[in-house]
């Protein structure tokens, strides 16, 4: 790729219908735009596109998953285990050569106002592209989810989006946009399934409870077993190896045994440990398919791409 590339990683709240999530994928497909990964979960009810290009063309590939998501999705039918306050529930632009992060916060500026205009669902700017420091933390934006959040806009303004509103959409809720660097979406499951114990253990590691830097936790039962799910937001500072060496130490306090791991998305090059055991656990892992830099130069074809 020639001139500056800019990731985009869109969730969407569906992960049981692979109909749906690929139009959504399909309806993504522009000129300037790889696709690099798309994967789906059906016990978080999740679906996670990995795209990249020239920033223009990311932007309005993003906000076309967006809008075949609202026609697609019904927030008011759906259930997961995952978090969520829209049917495009969350939207990062993340900066990958020749861009910078402050430019990619104002390319989820644009892109949350073309989804406000196009399909009338109300938007939240987080972490670089935030309008407002209480709002840099997704987990504060999407507290009490779209139930919550719901009720919430109605009788509290500090609570209302960023653009739109102040009513949710109501059955595409809201979209949070935003604009951060790389990080890693790591899953480890336990030969158990006890959701208390691997929720014990989320509370222990992640940032907010003054665990490790840069990582966000929560316990759930995915697949008949108990799954940590992670997010890890600066691999540099805090290494995944070091957050395997953490759970591994909880887990024997715990009594409890780590059977696997798994990435979902992409991840780059830097966070790679090749000789750590986080990496030999993982299910399915393949360098050329699962490394962002590989899969930039070999991207996958669109649904119904021949």
């Amino acid at each position: 790729m020639s001139g500056p590339v800019v990731e985009c990683v869109p969730n969407f709240s569906e992960g049981a219908d692979a109909r749906r999530v690929e139009a959504i994928v399909a309806a993504m497909r522009v000129e300037g735009v790889r696709l690099l990964d798309w994967s789906m979960d059906a016990s978080h009810n999740r679906s996670v596109v990995t795209i990249a290009g020239e920033p223009a063309a990311v932007v309005e590939s993003a906000v076309r998953g967006a809008g075949k998501a609202v026609e697609l999705i019904d927030l008011t039918k759906q259930q997961g285990a995952h978090p969520r306050i829209g049917a495009a529930d969350v939207i990062p632009f993340v900066p990958v050569s020749g861009i910078k992060l402050e430019q990619c916060a104002l390319l989820a500026r644009q892109a949350g106002l073309e989804i406000w205009r196009r399909f009338g669902v109300p938007v939240f700017f987080y972490e670089a592209a935030a309008a407002r420091p209480d709002r840099a933390n997704l987990d504060e934006v999407r507290q009490g989810q779209f139930e919550g959040l719901r009720e919430a806009v109605r009788k509290d303004s500090a609570r209302r989006p960023d653009l739109g509103g102040p009513g949710l959409h109501p059955t595409a809720g809201a979209c949070a946009v935003g604009a951060r660097k790389f990080l890693v979406t790591y899953n480890i499951y336990f030969n158990s399934s006890d959701v208390a114990m691997v929720r014990a253990i989320a509370r222990e590691i992640r940032a907010a409870s003054g665990g490790l830097k840069g990582v966000k936790a929560m316990g759930v039962l995915a697949h008949g077993r108990a799954q940590l799910s992670m997010n890890i937001s600066d691999f540099a500072v805090t290494p995944i190896s070091q957050v395997y060496r953490v759970v591994s130490n909880l887990a024997l306090r715990h009594k409890a045994a780590l059977a696997e791991g798994e990435v979902i998305g992409l991840i780059p090059e830097a966070a790679c440990e090749r000789e750590s055991e986080w990496m030999r656990q993982l299910i399915g892992f393949d360098e050329e398919t699962k490394i962002l830099e590989h899969r930039l130069g070999a991207p996958l074809a669109w649904p119904g791409e021949e």
